[in-house]
């Protein structure tokens, strides 16, 4: 199979669907690997590199779609890239097609195969290509946070960590998964007042007994968030319903019970957003104020870490990149039904539930799709 990967142009993203290494394991397996020049340089990988692991360098992004049968990349697709896309092609990226009508169209409209990493399963309904994300998205959480609480960025002047007799700052997580779990300890390690929320008591037991006190649970509902807000100096919104749309657990009108100059930062944007007065952010422009509350809701959090990023998404989605480039893409999902659940849209069908039921779009089965 002929794979290709191309520069990423999503505001100031850095990573690369495939590395060197990447590069060099598929072509062991007998396939050509084109990669688009300059697409590994905000990882330090140069067109060298590529070539010295068995890649053909094209100069440009419409020489790989147009000829390559899979396309690997990291962010979803912008609507030049959608242009691009035909009948028969492989699109294996991230999507996040639920609060997104005008790619989902797009895909629809132009037949493509298109897996999304962060519905593809494992054991247990983990989402392992989402969790190396969701690990570093939920680590710089708290250093974007922190940054966003100095008073020359806008915020409340707060150091999460205090000093000698000066309190610390109050963190509220809310969703204990991998993303709450990651900015927990980061907020932990920083010394600051951490209080994390689930609904899940599993989860909760889980956070009690790592953190041993360090940082506090509590059962999350209407009440807790708006009680737990007002006291808090930084929210994390670390919320997740796979594929779907994340559900807006703070209203605008809680913002008034804040204090000012307090920070929320939304991991959970890619998805829409869980704070009613999120709108995505760029690396760029990544803050802006609502009633006095900071938000900081980048779509891209882990670009901005692109080497570390990339080699950790790299390590989760080579696998799967090799079944589909061996077998074919409908012989590797028949195989592997953990794959399957990453089959978002194929040839003008919307393929997973959730996408179907937010967008208004018939829901085609993946065993249709495969057929």
């Amino acid at each position: 199979m002929r794979v290709g990967t191309v520069r990423e142009i999503k505001n100031h993203e850095y990573r690369v669907g495939l590395t060197p290494e990447s590069v060099r394991e598929l072509v062991a397996h007998g396939h050509d690997v084109w990669v688009e020049s300059g697409a590994g340089l905000g990882i330090g990988a140069s067109d060298a590199d590529y070539s010295a692991s068995g890649a053909a360098i094209k100069a440009d992004a419409k020489t790989v779609f147009d000829a390559c049968e899979m396309v690997v990349k990291v962010k979803e697709p912008q609507a030049g890239e959608r242009a691009m896309l035909r009948e028969g092609q492989v699109l294996y990226t991230y999507l996040h097609l639920a609060p997104d009508p005008e790619q989902t169209a797009d895909l629809v409209k132009s037949g493509v195969t298109a897996i999304a990493y962060e519905t593809v399963t494992g054991p247990g309904n983990s989402l392992p290509l989402l969790k190396p994300m969701s690990q570093v998205a939920g680590r710089m959480s708290i250093q974007a946070g922190a940054t966003a609480l100095q008073k020359a960025t806008g915020g409340r002047g707060v150091l999460l960590g205090g000093v000698p007799g000066v309190l610390p700052g109050k963190v509220l997580i809310i969703g204990g998964g991998v993303v709450g779990f990651n900015a927990a300890q980061m907020a932990v390690g920083m010394g600051a007042d951490v209080t994390v929320l689930d609904r899940d008591p599993e989860v909760l037991e889980r956070l009690d007994n790592h953190f041993e006190g360090r940082a506090k649970t509590r059962f999350s509902n209407r009440a807790t968030v708006a009680q737990m807000i007002t006291e808090a100096e930084l929210v994390i919104g670390a919320v997740l319903v796979p594929g779907a749309a994340a559900p807006r657990l703070v209203t605008r009108e809680m913002l008034g019970t804040m204090k000012p100059g307090s920070v929320l930062v939304d991991v959970a944007i890619d998805q829409g957003g869980c704070f009613e007065t999120s709108r995505p952010t760029t690396h760029a422009e990544p803050i802006y104020v609502v009633d006095g509350i900071v938000h900081y809701c980048v779509a891209n959090m882990p670009g901005a870490v692109a080497r570390t990023s990339t080699y950790a998404l790299n390590n989760v989605t080579l696998p799967h990149a090799l079944r589909i480039a061996d077998l074919g893409w409908k012989e590797a999902l028949r195989a592997n039904p953990h794959l399957a659940a990453g089959l978002n849209v194929s040839g003008g069908k919307v393929t997973y539930e959730a996408v179907a039921r937010e967008l208004g779009y018939e829901f085609t089965p993946v065993t249709e799709a495969l057929n």
